[in-house]
């Protein structure tokens, strides 16, 4: 008597394994649902970018020709005038100065106040980190208000100086929530085991283990406040009255109104209020990109990181 047994035959019950080496064939569904996202993302990508483009070549096309609708997807009748009125002001070259110095110096020091503190309360043996955590969440809800402010930074002696711009924002709640999820959960607590048995207490671990691991939220975060200091305009409007500590963008705002006000000054001749409204015009898009073209270059370099930073959070194990 055979004892062979009989090969099992499979039914269509049967659970086939999945293999993600084998390209699944493509159902005409598939390529009607593939063309509808492609037109979608390119249509996004047209309203996000025209605007930015047009802009850019608005700033040095005729000012004639932009006025009437002449100009939309090339610039015509190349004309720096614009341009030319706006970098021969010598407050532009102050404001520029000052806002790198303003954005530098305060991103230094928020970073070197955000990441110790984001690493103190994301030690779980830190009892009172919950309520210090709870007050500073009060915080983003809760404010004293633009008077009580402006006395607090006058009996402190900041204003008029540097140190309004970089003192009052040296701690960002949100960044500090951010930076302590990434110590959380990207860096291993087998690694602070490892660093204690080595002898190493918490601020050489943190200087020596944690920030050299930690590259990507430490580029996010601070591109984050380099940004915020570089459009802060309110602070200057505020509390900044000497015209020589001006930040670049109040230097901007205040030469776009000087020129509305030359435009909307005396004058019987139509055709010359006409040409003043296009000049104005045209500084006000060299303004706009004289403004942004240093982050335009910063990004680039950061972006590798932003993109691995900003998914911090959005994952979970």
């Amino acid at each position: 008597m055979s004892n062979s047994v009989a090969p099992a035959v499979k039914t269509a019950n049967d659970e086939i394994p999945w293999n993600p080496k084998v390209r699944q064939k493509k159902q005409p569904a598939d390529y009607v649902v593939d063309f509808l996202i492609g037109l979608l993302v390119v249509a996004v990508v047209i309203v996000v970018l025209y605007p930015l483009w047009f802009i850019v070549i608005a700033s040095f096309s005729n000012a004639s020709l932009v006025s009437q609708g002449g100009v939309t997807l090339f610039p015509k009748g190349i004309d720096f005038a614009g341009y030319t009125k706006i970098l021969d002001d010598a407050r532009i070259w102050t404001g520029y100065k000052n806002t790198i110095i303003y954005s530098v110096v305060g991103t230094i020091v928020n970073m070197m106040v955000t990441l110790p503190v984001a690493f103190t309360l994301s030690r779980r043996e830190f009892k009172a980190r919950r309520v210090i955590l709870f007050l500073f969440t009060f915080t983003m809800f809760f404010a004293g208000g633009l008077i009580p402010s402006y006395l607090l930074f006058k009996d402190m002696g900041i204003l008029n100086s540097m140190w309004v711009f970089i003192l009052p924002g040296a701690v960002n709640v949100y960044n500090v929530i951010i930076a302590r999820s990434f110590f959380e959960t990207s860096i291993p607590e087998e690694l602070h085991d490892a660093a204690q048995v080595d002898g190493l207490g918490y601020f050489r671990y943190f200087m020596k283990i944690v920030l050299p691991l930690s590259s990507a939220i430490i580029a996010v975060i601070a591109l984050y406040y380099f940004v915020g200091h570089w459009n802060d305009f309110f602070t200057g409007l505020i509390y900044i009255r000497n015209q020589e500590k001006q930040p670049l963008q109040n230097v901007l705002q205040n030469i776009l109104l000087a020129n509305q006000m030359t435009t909307s000054g005396g004058g019987s001749d139509g055709r010359s209020m006409l040409e003043r409204q296009q000049a104005a015009d045209q500084i006000k898009y060299g303004i706009i990109i004289v403004s942004t073209l240093p982050l335009l270059v910063v990004y680039p370099f950061l972006q590798k990181y932003f993109n691995k930073g900003v998914m911090i959070g959005a994952v979970k194990g």
